[in-house]
């Protein structure tokens, strides 16, 4: 068994689509020398062998028996079949029956030099035919055999020993022992050398070695031993020799060709699953390991037509490499691939040696080609769909004109920006508008309103930093959304106050409107375009990105109206505000949290010692996206809508829950809780009072409803029959923001009070304002006369407090004396004003009584 790796040598040119190369020269003469050879060999060989039998044999001269073994083992070797491993071939031979007749008649030291020239004569004869000069393969063969003769002949002198008669049982173990060495040892070497050249694993290598040679070995051993009980016993039955060695090869060489044929289309099922693929780079480069594996080709090339442009052409060599000079190529086959009539290039296989029949060839190359023309098919419209895919994302994020991001895309990212930012980080949007662009268009046509455009873009991009989005929003409206105006504080914001961002803003548009107003040639026209900016500015968690482009809308079309370069948003000029659709559905949201609404208790004081009376109840809303609201933001919501109601439950609950939280460490002062108008008209009010003061366990005493009349009731019947339940609990009642309502003063002549409250607007002004100090004096002088308790409020000056006490009012609140604070501090407050408090000085009368 020998070895042949396939050779490296380049290819010659490649043969027109359907042809193939022979493997060897398609010369008659060389063809009928090899078969004259060969039976010229068996005829020499019989003519030797038949006259002799039994001791005869031993006759014959060491020269003439080394002679006949050199012709067996040139005819051995010219019978040899192959097949392919990997990519090289491995032979096989009679080489056992070769070495068991060559042992009965060559002395012991004869048999490998005879081996050794009878293979080197063979292989020079088979090199010629096939039109090679491979010496260094062909040493390599002959060595090989001759090593593995002397090896057979030491194994079985070694068992048989040296006067054994052939015809021995002994003798016959001993060359079946020796056969098994000569395979062992060539089989190895084989191996070996395929694994060298990479040609395939070893064990693979070994495993389709044997499985391919055991059936020839051992018909090889028994045609030996025939033999020699023929050339013992009737050489006459040498005669039958020709025909059986006839039959042997055949059937040899049907199974090998059925074991190649096996081995091909189950290559190629595995290399065909893996053709698939997205790209053609990817199927080339699949299609070209499969054919390797497939043909053992020792070079595939793959030619792939491109649309509108050259062909790209694709190659791999074999991993065997035999540098020797002089090897000649195997045959080429070359075969146009197509799908459904469409030529989609060429597959030029180079095939190492013709194992198979050149038709079996050319119709395996022709299925791989075809598998291999449907996935690069399949490839090109998969590339050509992802590309169409690709240009409709791009297309439909950008602008087709500059290149900057649509309004889809800006909206998109933009929002996906803003999300990612710190809620109170502070962003801008800068919206742009060319004011004198549909003159361009008219004046010089579209084409040169398409190029300022481009201008403007390409200008914008330039100006733009770091994480700003720029995109056109249609026209000549561009937007710039800068996520990053409150990242640096102005130098003259004092430290302890949060930067106003809206500065910076807009000192950011009026540099684009300075850089954009740049001359800029148009249509061989040199121009200066005038451009319009509207800023809206917010904070990123209050809104969303529409919201930025419609302020900013509204303060463009205010910098057009009023022809100035840069106008910013102004929420009072904004008459489409969306904060009050949403409004309703937030307040309810916020009811049913636990931390949107919450209290800010102030305490009223007594002016002359500053000791606390009452606490009043104020709310405010922690509102998720606008911040902290008074309840000035939403409180005509609240009045005019379906939520007065369980907003009111919702702030005397919570009033009389921290009531009873400072009545428990002992401070015995009311809460005031406000109550709309509206709220007197249910009637279900006194009852739902008198139950929140039982869960709180509080008198009715302590609690005090102001009640506001910034709206007018009509069924005043049902009012002032609700009050007077409420005062029949004992619930004190007070007049809210008097002086300013609808009815103050005819409300208090129908309704008996607790207590009068001056509104703020007096208390500031009645320092300088003899017309407000004249309500506040009336308001005094009222409440003695019903006999109700006046509160000034919004006292925040020591000023207005002398100023009250003057006029003789006793109670206030306001900044003078304490914030609103949180029910969580209240209580500590309060303990401090009253500690802080001095006894209170009650003047007596002149007949000594108080």
């Amino acid at each position: 068994m020998t070895s042949q790796p396939t050779s490296a040598a380049p290819a010659g040119p490649a043969r027109p689509p359907g042809q193939a190369g022979p493997a060897s020269r398609p010369e008659a003469g060389r063809v009928l020398t090899g078969l004259v050879v060969g039976a010229a060999l068996i005829v020499a060989v019989l003519g030797v062998l038949m006259p002799l039998h039994g001791p005869a044999i031993m006759a014959l001269s060491p020269p003439a028996a080394a002679g006949v073994a050199v012709l067996l083992v040139a005819f051995a070797q010219l019978a040899r079949l192959r097949f392919r491993v990997g990519r090289g071939t491995v032979s096989v031979s009679w080489g056992e029956t070769a070495f068991i007749l060559g042992f009965a008649l060559a002395p012991p030291g004869w048999l490998p030099a005879a081996t050794l020239l009878g293979a080197v004569g063979a292989w020079a004869l088979i090199t010629w035919l096939n039109d090679q000069r491979i010496i260094a393969d062909l040493v390599h063969l002959a060595a090989s055999l001759s090593l593995g003769t002397a090896t057979a002949t030491a194994v079985t002198y070694a068992i048989a020993g040296p006067a054994a008669p052939l015809d021995s049982t002994r003798t016959q173990v001993g060359l079946i022992a020796g056969a098994l060495a000569y395979l062992t040892v060539t089989l190895g070497l084989a191996v070996l050398t395929l694994a060298l050249h990479r040609d395939a694993p070893p064990a693979q290598i070994a495993v389709r070695a044997l499985h391919a040679k055991l059936p020839m070995f051992v018909g090889n051993v028994l045609v030996g031993l025939l033999s020699l009980f023929a050339l013992a016993n009737g050489p006459i039955w040498l005669l039958a020799l020709p025909p059986a060695l006839w039959l042997l090869q055949r059937t040899y060489r049907y199974h090998l060709r059925a074991e190649e044929e096996r081995r091909v289309w189950e290559a190629f099922a595995r290399a065909t699953r893996t053709l698939g693929g997205s790209s053609e780079l990817t199927v080339a480069a699949a299609g070209l390991r499969g054919a390797l594996d497939v043909f053992g080709a020792r070079r595939v090339e793959i030619e792939v037509l491109q649309r509108g442009g050259s062909p790209r052409r694709y190659a791999a060599d074999g991993a065997s490499n035999d540098p020797t000079p002089g090897a000649a190529p195997g045959p080429v086959i070359t075969r146009a691939m197509t799908v459904g009539g469409t030529a989609v290039g060429e597959l030029t296989v180079w095939l190492a040696e013709p194992t198979l029949p050149a038709a079996r060839d050319e119709l395996a190359v022709s299925a791989y080609g075809d598998a291999l023309a449907g996935a690069l098919h399949d490839a090109a419209a998969h590339e050509r769909l992802a590309q169409l895919e690709e240009k409709v994302a791009h297309d439909a994020v950008h602008d087709p004109l500059t290149g900057l991001a649509t309004r889809s895309a800006l909206l998109a990212d933009g929002d996906a920006l803003l999300h990612s930012l710190d809620r109170d980080r502070q962003v801008a949007l800068l919206l742009l508008d060319l004011n004198d662009f549909r003159e361009v268009n008219g004046t010089l046509g579209h084409r040169a309103g398409d190029a300022m455009l481009r201008t403007v873009a390409e200008r914008l991009t330039d100006l733009a930093r770091e994480h700003d989005l720029v995109a056109r929003l249609g026209d000549d409206e561009f937007a710039v959304l800068l996520p990053a105006v409150a990242t640096l504080s102005d130098s003259a914001t004092p430290l302890h106050e949060t930067p106003n961002p809206l500065p910076r803003a807009v000192r950011r548009a009026r540099e684009l409107v300075d850089r954009l107003g740049q001359p800029m040639e148009i249509g061989g026209v040199r121009l200066v375009t005038e451009i319009a900016v509207g800023v809206a500015v917010s904070s990123a968690g209050t809104t969303d990105l529409a919201e930025l482009i419609r302020r900013a809308g509204i303060a463009l079309d205010q910098a057009k109206e009023l022809h100035v370069g840069v106008a910013a948003y102004d929420s009072a000029q904004d008459a489409s505000s969306t904060d009050h659709l949403a409004l309703p559905a937030e307040l309810y949201d916020a009811l049913t949290a636990r931390d949107q609404l919450v209290l800010a208790l102030q305490p009223e004081v007594d002016l002359q010692t500053g000791a606390p009376t009452g606490v009043e109840a104020l709310i405010r809303w922690k509102h998720p996206r606008r911040g902290m609201l008074n309840p000035n933001d939403f409180i005509d919501t609240i009045e005019h809508g379906e939520l007065l109601a369980p907003f009111t439950r919702y702030v005397l609950d919570h009033a009389l829950a921290a009531a009873a939280d400072w009545a428990g460490q002992g401070l015995d002062l009311p809460v005031s809780v406000n109550v709309s108008a509206r709220s007197l008209l249910d009637a279900t009010l006194p009852a739902q009072v008198a139950d929140a003061l039982r869960r709180h366990r509080l008198s009715a005493g302590r609690l005090v409803l102001e009640i506001t009349e910034s709206v007018a009731v009509s069924d005043q019947e049902v009012v002032d029959e609700v009050i007077a339940a409420l005062r029949d609990m004992g619930v004190q009642i007070s007049v809210d923001d008097f002086g300013t309502g609808f009815s103050s003063l005819s409300f208090v002549t129908r309704v008996t009070v607790d207590e009068l409250k001056v509104d703020r607007s007096f208390v500031t002004d009645m320092t300088d304002s003899a017309a407000a100090a004249a309500v506040v004096r009336g308001a005094v002088e009222l409440g003695a006369r019903l006999g109700a308790r006046v509160v000034a409020e919004g006292v925040e000056t020591a000023d207005q407090r002398a100023a009250l006490l003057a006029l003789g009012c006793t109670s206030a609140q306001g900044y003078h004396f304490s914030r609103p604070l949180p029910a969580d501090k209240i209580v500590a407050a309060l303990h401090q004003l009253a500690e802080a408090a001095p006894p209170k000085v009650i003047p007596l009368r002149a007949d000594g009584a108080s």
